[in-house]
């Protein structure tokens, strides 16, 4: 929740909508249960919109039902410039996937890329559902975007045409690599991404797709512990942030 006018916080809401001073935005039925039902909130309430294009903007409900609606006041927060690292990682089983979506938009992830990999154990993914979490962690952690969600594809297409001005960094255990905080802070200024395996890591076959890309890629080690495959990118992103990212110095 954003905090209100008077100390109050208020609800946070992602539309779909242009957002705009005097605009009426219609909302869907289950933001219109959740607005009115679940935090019983009446006509004239305040609720901080955002569409991940306008910036925020406080709005007050209007309306019940099918005509349940926003109506658009005025600009709370500008719209910055949607940049943060990229995360690309093995489907695991749901609520481990939910919680790595999660984590990652919360921890400033502008691009998640599901990928298949050679152990990857859990070879479907629902779209929307990556979406619909990737909305929800974004309206609670007061983010203004909605990061990007890739449809899951093998991890050798993912790499085929990778931007090579970004910096991949593989999280391979057990590969006598450099430390990560290290890697990270030597790319400070630069665009970040991270390759996380599915459970058991990642194989030989999968460094050899990553292998072409010699120039911008490399292994980093995240210490002397294994982690589990859903901590690994949330840890490696709070490192990033912490040396390199918006937790670093400017």
């Amino acid at each position: 929740m954003a905090a209100g006018e008077s100390g109050r916080a208020l609800p946070r809401l992602f539309v779909d909508s242009p957002l705009a001073a005097g605009e009426t935005v219609p909302l869907a039925p289950a933001q219109a249960h959740y607005l009115r039902t679940v935090l019983r909130l009446g006509d004239g309430a305040g609720v901080a919109a955002f569409n991940g294009r306008d910036g925020e903007w406080r709005a007050v409900l209007a309306g019940s039902g099918s005509r349940a609606a926003l109506r658009v006041e005025e600009s709370r927060r500008a719209q910055p410039e949607s940049r943060g690292p990229w995360l690309l990682f093995a489907p695991l089983k749901k609520d481990a996937t939910d919680y790595v979506v999660q984590k990652a938009v919360e921890l400033g992830c502008r691009r998640l890329c599901p990928v298949l990999t050679r152990r990857t154990q859990t070879r479907t993914v629902r779209l929307d559902r990556l979406q619909a979490q990737a909305i929800e962690a974004a309206e609670q952690c007061e983010r203004l975007d909605i990061p990007l969600v890739d449809p899951l594809r093998p991890l050798a297409e993912t790499l085929a045409d990778w931007p090579r001005e970004r910096r991949l960094f593989v999280l391979a255990e057990r590969r006598n690599a450099a430390p990560a905080a290290r890697c990270f802070a030597q790319a400070r200024g630069q665009d970040a991404a991270f390759l996380v395996g599915p459970e058991g890591g990642l194989d030989d076959t999968d460094l050899d797709a990553v292998a072409p890309l010699a120039s911008c890629a490399c292994t980093v080690d995240l210490g002397p512990r294994i982690l589990r495959a859903e901590t690994a990118g949330a840890a490696a992103l709070a490192v990033w942030q912490a040396v390199a990212g918006d937790w670093s110095d400017p």
